[in-house]
């Protein structure tokens, strides 16, 4: 039986965006404030959550595959600590203008895997990001609810709900799920 799920974009939602650079090793990355509250309130309401993310600064050589592993899994161990883990992570790692991406953003072939791969019902689902990109994304694959997180990204893309910061994410996922 299919379950829903809440997708998460990384850096400006499950973590502090590092501006306009990379998380190019742990020491950089800090998770955002209310994010673990909302990842273990997710999960204890019996939804899935899938991490997807853009991760350029792979192609662009500036990390490894590996450390980007790394990252993802010390990110999952202190999650894990608060029964928040995420079910699956989905990382796109080519650069924007490769012309033979197709998992890039917007594009929903991340969402359509993780939903093949985990058995998810996107009809009754979520798509939280800080950017446009990841507002579409969520649309393209079906995804009738997104919620975004203010960033100095631009806003041409509505989303179902906005918020300030993730503080309030946990308070808003209560009334939505």
């Amino acid at each position: 039986m299919s379950r829903p799920v809440v997708f998460f974009d990384r850096d400006g939602v499950v973590n502090l965006s590092p501006g306009a650079g990379y998380v190019l090793r742990w020491e950089d990355f800090h998770f955002s404030p209310g994010i673990v509250e909302a990842l273990a309130f997710c999960r204890a309401r019996g939804y899935a959550t899938i991490l997807a993310t853009s991760q350029q600064g792979v192609g662009k050589g500036l990390m490894t595959q590996a450390t980007l592993d790394d990252i993802h899994a010390r990110m999952q161990a202190e999650l894990a600590l608060h029964d928040a883990a995420f079910d699956g992570i989905y990382a796109c790692t080519c650069l924007s203008k490769d012309p033979t991406c197709t998992c890039r953003k917007p594009s929903a072939e991340m969402l359509l895997r993780a939903a093949q791969e985990h058995d998810l019902d996107l009809a009754h689902s979520f798509m939280i990001g800080d950017a446009d990109r990841d507002i579409e994304m969520g649309t393209h694959a079906g995804v009738p609810i997104s919620i975004r997180i203010e960033s100095e990204n631009p806003h041409l893309v509505s989303a179902t709900h906005t918020l300030p910061d993730t503080r309030g994410l946990k308070a808003l996922l209560e009334t939505l799920l």
